[in-house]
C-alpha cells in the first residue's frame, strides 16, 4: 500500500505528459530558420516560414571578379497560425516586414562558383525574426 501514492503520482505524471504531446498537433519539430532548404517549414523566432522558389541568384561566384556583388532573392510563405499561407519575398541581407516585427535572409548556401550549377535542392538559407509574435 505504500506504493500506491507513486503509483498514482506516476500516472498522472504520464497522463500529463501524453496529452501534452497530442494537444500539439504537431507530430515532429519544426527546424529553426539557421539552415532551411527550399520546401521546408521553419520556426523563425515567431513566425514559421518556408522558402519555396529561388526568383534570383545573382551572386558575384567566389572564384571570378565581379563589379556587383549581385543579390538573392527568394519566394517565401508565411504559414499563419490560422492555416493561411501568406506569399512574400525576400533578399539577402535585407529586412521586410512580417506580422509584428521584420525578417531578414541573412545568408545563403552554397557559395556560387562558375564551375559549378547549384540545383534548387542544395540551396540552404538562414533567416532572422526581429518582433514580438
Amino acid at each position: 500500500m505504500q506504493n500506491a501514492p507513486r503509483l498514482a503520482a506516476a500516472a498522472v505524471i504520464a497522463a500529463f505528459a501524453l496529452s501534452a504531446c497530442a494537444a500539439t498537433g504537431q507530430q515532429t519539430p519544426l527546424p529553426d530558420a539557421g539552415n532551411v532548404a527550399l520546401g521546408q517549414r521553419a520556426y523563425a523566432d515567431g513566425p514559421v516560414i518556408q522558402p519555396v522558389a529561388v526568383i534570383e541568384d545573382s551572386r558575384c561566384p567566389m572564384n571570378a571578379r565581379c563589379i556587383w556583388a549581385g543579390r538573392v532573392k527568394l519566394k517565401m510563405l508565411w504559414l499563419r497560425p490560422t492555416g493561411e499561407k501568406q506569399p512574400f519575398e525576400v533578399t539577402l541581407g535585407e529586412a521586410t516586414p512580417l506580422a509584428d516585427g521584420s525578417i531578414t535572409l541573412e545568408s545563403v548556401r552554397p557559395e556560387k562558383r562558375t564551375d559549378v550549377t547549384i540545383r534548387p535542392e542544395d540551396y540552404r538559407f538562414s533567416f532572422r525574426f526581429a518582433g514580438g509574435l
